[in-house]
């Protein structure tokens, strides 16, 4: 099959002017993904952009083992493995109940550090509550998986304090006009060089809880890898504060990796009318929400502090005006595409969804961007670096339960 080719693109090669609120034109319906090849020209690289699958349902998360293979959890609840590049037609089963509804289910995917010798995997999703089935929580559940049908061990290691339900959503006294209590879970997780296991706790669309350290809620949490609390987080000690938190004033962080070179943490966050954000992550830094943002509430109330440049929290590296809703995020650092290497790329969710090439100096800062794969029309959720180099992205057509696919990007030859 010919591949077919794209013309050259370099929308948004300048920055996206701060607290901009530039539409964004959303397709009548979603677009089914071709059938490839496509050859792409970007700004650096021809680009080969390839399908390895179209067989999913809202593909959230992807991690490679060490043979190469590949596991993915679909968010309505099913964990998948692909081998030898086929995906197995039969989900792996043992997970615990999860509940899929809405923006919730089975969302992000870590392997141990040591998995080659341990065989645990850990996964985050939507916990129901056993004593009151209209409340749920985040979890992070630890498991060992020998390569077969089943896992085994399955426990949770982690499970967020903040049971909510959208009966309490309704009795809150929320302002602003937040969304619905069944979404803005976060539920990325990742291991850091140092072992730790990082955990993005979305704001349940109850924002007020993101300044509040008594809650899980709008926070990134730092774990042991059995659940435990590291005895150097930055709040242990500290009265009124849970001792997991990390950092804190976060609304809904979809994206969470570590640079491969030099060890520094990125997320991503969705924002509310625009907002959203890639930032750096700090230990003990307070990130705004819901007192700083450069989004706007849905119901046009005023922001508490302001936009930006507040004293005491942190402006993110980079922000979009409204239809960004960025996924997870990398630094690239492989060797197929040098003139990538050291920028950051996201996955972005809304329509015509993109893969945001992020140009940043040597301390960080934006230079400027490039969105690249907007051709296909696809929402992207997850973006991964694979061990030879080559970049690999879930897609979906809308974000309910919808045909998911992955795609390879490699050089054009």
């Amino acid at each position: 099959m010919h591949a077919s080719v794209f013309p050259l693109r370099f929308a948004a090669v300048a920055a996206f002017a701060i607290g901009a609120s530039t539409a964004v034109a959303q397709p009548a319906a979603p677009t089914p993904l071709g059938e490839g090849p496509w050859v792409i020209e970007t700004e650096t690289h021809k680009v080969r952009v390839s399908v390895l699958t179209r067989d999913l349902q809202s593909p959230w998360s992807l991690v490679f083992l060490p043979n190469g293979d590949m596991l993915v959890t679909e968010r309505p609840g099913r964990l998948r493995v692909i081998r030898d590049g086929k995906l197995d037609p039969t989900p792996i089963e043992g997970l615990p109940e999860i509940v899929g509804e809405s923006i919730g289910g089975l969302m992000g995917l870590a392997l141990h550090p040591d998995f080659e010798r341990n065989r645990l995997i850990y996964f985050a999703y939507t916990k129901p509550n056993p004593e009151n089935d209209e409340q749920r929580s985040l979890a992070v559940a630890r498991a060992r998986w020998d390569g077969g049908a089943k896992l085994a061990d399955v426990e949770d290691i982690f499970v967020a304090k903040d049971w909510y339900s959208a009966a309490m959503a309704a009795e809150n006294n929320r302002c602003c006009g937040q969304g619905p209590a069944s979404g803005s879970y976060g539920a990325r997780i990742a291991f850091g060089p140092d072992g730790k296991l990082y955990v993005t706790s979305g704001d349940r669309n109850w924002g007020e809880k993101a300044q509040d350290p008594s809650s899980h809620l709008g926070k990134i949490l730092r774990l042991n890898d059995d659940g435990s609390v590291p005895s150097d987080n930055p709040f242990v000690g500290r009265e009124g504060y849970l001792p997991e938190i990390y950092t804190l004033g976060h609304r809904n962080p979809t994206g969470l990796r570590f640079d491969p070179a030099t060890g520094a943490l990125w997320s991503t966050e969705f924002g509310p009318r625009g907002g959203d954000e890639l930032n750096l992550i700090e230990a003990g830094k307070n990130y705004g929400w819901m007192l700083v943002s450069q989004g706007e509430h849905y119901d046009g109330a005023p922001k508490a502090l302001g936009e930006r440049g507040v004293e005491g929290y942190v402006d993110p590296v980079q922000a979009w005006g409204p239809g960004g809703n960025p996924g997870n995020v990398i630094v690239y650092r492989g060797e197929l595409f040098p003139e990538w290497r050291g920028n950051v790329f996201v996955a972005a969710m809304s329509r015509p969804g993109a893969l945001v090439r992020v140009i940043v100096d040597e301390n960080n800062k934006l230079v400027r961007e490039e969105r690249l794969l907007t051709e296909l029309e696809q929402r992207m959720r997850d973006v991964v670096e694979a061990p030879d180099g080559r970049i690999f992205v879930l897609t979906e057509q809308s974000p309910f339960a919808s045909p998911g696919a992955i795609l390879v990007l490699e050089p054009a030859r």
